[in-house]
């Protein structure tokens, strides 16, 4: 089972138990953390899609972790004209766990897992 889900602005495709970096998050380390913003979630048998989002779906989450990403480096160059201009940044992150997806109750909507056309 997985799911797709809006966290901070970005979309993730999400299971139970996996861990993933996101933008940082209020939260402190150790809190829980909801989303109700699930856009699709895939149980093997069965696909839900959300217009835009599946209401009364959550996905629970627990906050391991809040730290600082890879340096990336900006480097701006005009040639010809000796301007040089170099800068650093690294984003801020919290790894989080994946606790669990719930799904609605009762709307159990079927979908054939092939389009059409």
């Amino acid at each position: 089972m997985f799911a797709i889900v809006e966290i901070a602005g970005q979309q993730f495709k999400v299971a139970k138990d996996q861990k993933i970096f996101v933008h940082r998050l209020p939260e402190e380390e150790g809190a829980s953390v909801s989303f109700d913003n699930v856009l699709l979630v895939n149980d093997d048998s069965n696909i839900l899609v959300g217009a835009p989002a599946i209401e009364g779906a959550l996905v629970s989450a627990k906050v391991l972790k809040h730290l600082k990403g890879d340096k990336v480096i900006v480097f701006k160059k005009k040639r010809r004209k000796g301007y040089r201009v170099k800068n650093g940044h690294r984003q801020l992150l919290s790894q989080i766990v994946i606790e669990g997806i719930n799904l609605p109750k009762g709307s159990k909507k079927e979908t054939s897992k092939t389009t059409e056309a």
